[in-house]
């Protein structure tokens, strides 16, 4: 599915008492690429849609990121099935294959509404492709 990017500058908000990028900051980058993604999908789009909420996140820390790094985030919608997506989110050291974090992220499709759950519909799953 096609990817998204967005470019990020490690700041000393980013950082934790060991000098790197916290983890917790990874998890809110992660959901705002994911957003940011969600948005630029349906920027043009005139329809209603639901909303999406986190199951669950798998994050997986291979190097440490530090002060003024500069970072590219890529994500991309690996699968859907039912009212479930799984998006893959990747940092790297900017103009790098160097992998610093992954994260595979279970996001929940909900009626606007109700909030319950929601099967995805097909023409969603046609935006991700």
């Amino acid at each position: 599915m096609k990817p998204f990017e967005q470019k990020i500058r490690v700041t000393e908000a980013h950082l934790d008492e060991l000098q790197h990028v916290n983890n917790v900051q990874y998890l809110q980058w992660v959901q705002d690429i994911a957003g940011a993604h969600w948005q630029s999908i349906i920027a043009e789009k005139t329809e209603a849609f639901g909303l999406w909420m986190v199951r669950s996140h798998n994050i997986k820390y291979k190097h440490q990121a530090k002060l003024g790094d500069n970072l590219r985030a890529v994500t991309h919608v690996e699968a859907t099935k039912g009212f479930l997506s799984e998006r893959i989110v990747r940092f790297y050291l900017e103009n790098t294959t160097t992998l610093l974090v992954q994260c595979s992220t279970q996001w929940c499709y909900l009626d606007p509404t109700t909030q319950k759950l929601l099967g995805i519909p097909v023409e969603i799953n046609m935006l991700f492709t």
